[in-house]
C-alpha cells in the first residue's frame, strides 16, 4: 500500500490555518468602532452580506442568455466542482434569486419577501439552497465576510439577582455591536461610514436591543448613571461571529413535523423554564432564544417545503418579512435581519394558490422558479456528476449513453412545440444548441410559446434526475452481474422503459407519452450508433478535405455567377448543381434552402480568410456532415453489412480495423462490438428495404 501518511501534527496545523485569527480573541467596544470605518461592511445587514458572498467567489457573465453565472454554482471553487449545478434554467433562476437579494441588500423590497424556491421533485432546488448555507459559512469565515457579536460580561457584579451561572451571556440574537449605541449617535456613526462605504448600497440599522439585553442595558446604565461609556467599556467584549449551520447560529434550517402538532415557540422561542425559578416567568432572562428565527438572525432562514406548514403556523412569517420582527408569547416584538428562503414542491404550491385566504402569506412571497434543466447534454453533465462523486465500479460508460438518457427526460419536461416545422425531437435538439435559426428554428419563439401553453412553466414537470439516475444505477449494476465491463444507451433503454410503470411520481396518463418518446430517443440513438460505425467504416480525412475544397469552389462560383474549372479536363464549366446537392442533401436541406445554406458556409470561409485561417471543413460542424455522410453513400455499397452482425462471415482483420476505429472514439472494445452490430443490423435492413 502506498500514500502519503497524515501526522497529527500537519493536520492541526492545517486546522488552525483555516480559521480566523480572531475567533476566540475579545475585543473592546472601541476597537469595534475603529474597525467600523476602517471596514464599514462589517455593519452590513442579511442581504448585503449575502449579496456579496455571490459576488466574492467570482462571476461570469452569459451574453447569450443575459445573465450572471455565479462560480459558487457553476464551478464549486471550495469544493473542488463536485457540487456543480449545470443548464440554462437553472442558472437563471440563479440569477433571478441574486437579483432579489441583491434588491434587497439596496432596500427596494424584496428584503421584507420570502424567496420562495418553486420547482418539481429533483430539480436541485434544495442542493442550491444548501450550497448557499455552506458558502455563507465559508465566506463569514474570511476577512471578507466577518461580522461581529458582543456578549455582557461581569453582570453579577451590577445585578444583585442575577443567576452566577449567567455572569457573562451572549447577545442572544447575535445582533451587531452597533445597536449598544442610542438609535440618534448610532445614526451620527452610520452616516460617517457611508461616506467611507465603497457599496452599492447604504448601511442602515434601526433595530432595538433584544428584550434580554434591553433589560441588561437599562440596569447597567442606571447603574453608571446613564454613562454609556463605562457600560460599554466594563461590561461588554466585541466577538467574531461566523455563521455554522451545525451550531444553530447565523444560518437555521426549518422543517415541518406533524401538523397537528406545529408549535409556533419552534420559530419564535419559548420560555426557559430551567430559569423561571430563578428570574420569574415574566422576567426577559427567563425567555430562550432558540427559535428558528433567532438561530438565524443575521444569516440565512431555510425554510423546506415551507407551504406544508399549517397556514396559522403561517402567520409567524408575515411580521418576520414585513415587519422584520417576531412575536414570542409573553414577550415585545424582537427584530430581526435574515434572507428568508423557502423552498415548496408543485403539488403544495398549487394548492395554496388559489386558496384566498394566503393571500397576504403570497403577497410577501417572490417566487422564483426553478424548473428541470432542459438541455440534454447539460442532464447527462448531471449524471456524469453523480457518476464521478460514487465509487464507479470497474466499468465504461460508452459514448452517447448519458446523453441518451438526458435527452428522454428533457422530452418529458418540453412542452409540445405549436409549429408544423418542429417536432418534440428538433425543439429538444434546439434547446442543447445543436439547431437554431440558421435551420429555420426560432428557440426564442418556441420559448415563448412555451410560457403560455405551460401550467406554471416549461420545465416544472416531467421525470426527474433521480429517476434516471436511479436507473442508470441500476443498468451499472445489472451490466456488472452479467459481466459486462461497460455501459450501453441500450443496457439503459431497457431499464427505463421496464421501469417506468414503477415510479411512483410519474402520472398513469403519462405512461403512452413517455413510451413514445423512449422510442424517439432509440430513433435518435440509432441514427447516432450509425453515424459512429460509418465514421469507423469509410472515414477518410483526405478525401473531406478534397470534396470540402470541391464543394466551395462550385459554391463560391454559384454565389459569384462564374464558372469552375474541370478536375479531370481543366475546361471551365458551370456550377455542379447535382454534386451540391448531393451534399446539401445530407442534412435535409430543401430545394428553397440552399441558397441560405451556400450563402452561410461562403460567409463562414470568407470571415476564416480575413482572420489568416485555412479552410478545413472539420471546423464547420454542418459542412463536415454533409460531407461525411456523403463519403458514406459513395463507399457503403462495397460494405457487406449482413457480415457486421456476424463475426464468421468478416475477416478479423477487418474486423478488428474497425473496433479499433471505434475504440478511438471512445468505445470499449466490447461496446464496439456491440455497436458495430447494432449499426449493421440497422444498416443492412434499410438496405433490403432500399
Amino acid at each position: 500500500m502506498t500514500g502519503t501518511k497524515e501526522s497529527l501534527e500537519e493536520l492541526s496545523r492545517e486546522y488552525q490555518d483555516s480559521i480566523p485569527a480572531d475567533l476566540r480573541t475579545t475585543h473592546s467596544f472601541d476597537w469595534y468602532l475603529d474597525e467600523l470605518y476602517d471596514h464599514p461592511t462589517i455593519a452590513r445587514n442579511a442581504h448585503q452580506r449575502v449579496a456579496d458572498m455571490f459576488d466574492y467567489y467570482g462571476t461570469e457573465y452569459d451574453e447569450d442568455a443575459g445573465v450572471v453565472e455565479y462560480k459558487l454554482a457553476s464551478e464549486d471553487p471550495i469544493n473542488d466542482g463536485e457540487n456543480t449545478f449545470y443548464g440554462r434554467v437553472v442558472h437563471e433562476a440563479m440569477h433571478e434569486f441574486v437579483n432579489k437579494v441583491k434588491s434587497g441588500a439596496r432596500g427596494l423590497g424584496p428584503e421584507k419577501r420570502i424567496k420562495l424556491l418553486l420547482g418539481p421533485v429533483g430539480s436541485g432546488k434544495s442542493d442550491f439552497d444548501r450550497q448557499i448555507r455552506r458558502y455563507f459559512e465559508d465566506y463569514t469565515l474570511r476577512d471578507d465576510g466577518q461580522m461581529y457579536t458582543f456578549r455582557w460580561t461581569n453582570l453579577c457584579d451590577v445585578i444583585d439577582d442575577q443567576d452566577p451561572a449567567d455572569d457573562v451571556v451572549r447577545s442572544p440574537m447575535n445582533q451587531d455591536p452597533i445597536v449598544l449605541l442610542p438609535q440618534k449617535q448610532r445614526d451620527r456613526v452610520i452616516e460617517d461610514i457611508n461616506e467611507e462605504l465603497d457599496a452599492p448600497y447604504t448601511i442602515r440599522n434601526e433595530q432595538s436591543l433584544d428584550p434580554a439585553s434591553e433589560f441588561y442595558m437599562d440596569r447597567l446604565l442606571a447603574h453608571y448613571d446613564d454613562d454609556l461609556e463605562s457600560v460599554l467599556d466594563n461590561h461588554v467584549e466585541i466577538v467574531r461571529f461566523v455563521a455554522d449551520e451545525n451550531q444553530r447560529q447565523g444560518i437555521e434550517t426549518f422543517e415541518p413535523k406533524d401538523k397537528k402538532n406545529q408549535d409556533e415557540t419552534e420559530l419564535t422561542g419559548d420560555v426557559n423554564y430551567s430559569k423561571i425559578a430563578i428570574y420569574g416567568e415574566s422576567d426577559p432572562r427567563a425567555f430562550d432564544y432558540s427559535g428558528a428565527f433567532c438561530n438565524a438572525n443575521r444569516g440565512i432562514f431555510s425554510g423546506e417545503e415551507l407551504l406544508k406548514l399549517q397556514r396559522e403556523f403561517l402567520y409567524d412569517f408575515l411580521h418576520a418579512t414585513q415587519e422584520q420582527t417576531i412575536k414570542p408569547k409573553n414577550n415585545p416584538r424582537i427584530d430581526i435581519d435574515q434572507v428568508i428562503v423557502g423552498r415548496t414542491n408543485m403539488p403544495e404550491y398549487r394548492d395554496k394558490k388559489g386558496d384566498e385566504k394566503m393571500e397576504a402569506f403570497n403577497d410577501r412571497t417572490k417566487r422564483i422558479d426553478f424548473p428541470y434543466v432542459l438541455g440534454y447534454e447539460d442532464e447527462a453533465r448531471i449524471y456524469r456528476k453523480m457518476l464521478r462523486n460514487a465509487d464507479l465500479p470497474d466499468i465504461q460508460v460508452e459514448p452517447h449513453t448519458l446523453e441518451m438518457a438526458g435527452l428522454f427526460g428533457v422530452l418529458t419536461r418540453i412542452e409540445e412545440p405549436d409549429s408544423e416545422t418542429v417536432d418534440m425531437l428538433q425543439k429538444a435538439k434546439a434547446y442543447n444548441g445543436e439547431i437554431g435559426e440558421a435551420e429555420d428554428v426560432d428557440v426564442k419563439k418556441l420559448r415563448e410559446e412555451a410560457a403560455e401553453t405551460a401550467d406554471i412553466g416549461e420545465g416544472m414537470d416531467g421525470v426527474s434526475p433521480r429517476f434516471i439516475g436511479d436507473e442508470i444505477a441500476e443498468a451499472i449494476m445489472d451490466s456488472m452481474h452479467r459481466s459486462r465491463q461497460f455501459l450501453s444507451p441500450l443496457t439503459t433503454f431497457n431499464h427505463l422503459e421496464g421501469n417506468l410503470e414503477n415510479h411512483g411520481s410519474i402520472p398513469e396518463e403519462e405512461f403512452s407519452t413517455y413510451y413514445r418518446y423512449l422510442e424517439l430517443v432509440r430513433e435518435e440513438y440509432k441514427q447516432r450508433a450509425i453515424e459512429d460505425v460509418r465514421h469507423a467504416l469509410a472515414y477518410d480525412v483526405d478525401e473531406i478535405q478534397r470534396q470540402g475544397e470541391k464543394y466551395m469552389d462550385h459554391v463560391m462560383a454559384y454565389i459569384d455567377d462564374d464558372t469552375v474549372e474541370d478536375d479531370l479536363t481543366g475546361r471551365e464549366q458551370e456550377p455542379d448543381e447535382q454534386f451540391l446537392r448531393g451534399v446539401e442533401e445530407k442534412l435535409d436541406l430543401p430545394e428553397d434552402r440552399k441558397d441560405d445554406f451556400r450563402q452561410e458556409v461562403s460567409n463562414w470561409v470568407s470571415r476564416r480568410a480575413r482572420e489568416g485561417d485555412t479552410f478545413n471543413p472539420q471546423d464547420n460542424d454542418r459542412l463536415r456532415r454533409a460531407l461525411e455522410r456523403k463519403l458514406w453513400e459513395d463507399k457503403k455499397h462495397n460494405i457487406n453489412f449482413s457480415a457486421l452482425v456476424s463475426s464468421g462471415e468478416m475477416d478479423d482483420d477487418e474486423r478488428n480495423e474497425w473496433i479499433d476505429a471505434l475504440i478511438e472514439q471512445g468505445y470499449s472494445e466490447e461496446g464496439a462490438k456491440e455497436v458495430l452490430e447494432f449499426a449493421g443490423a440497422e444498416v443492412a435492413k434499410s438496405e433490403m428495404e432500399e
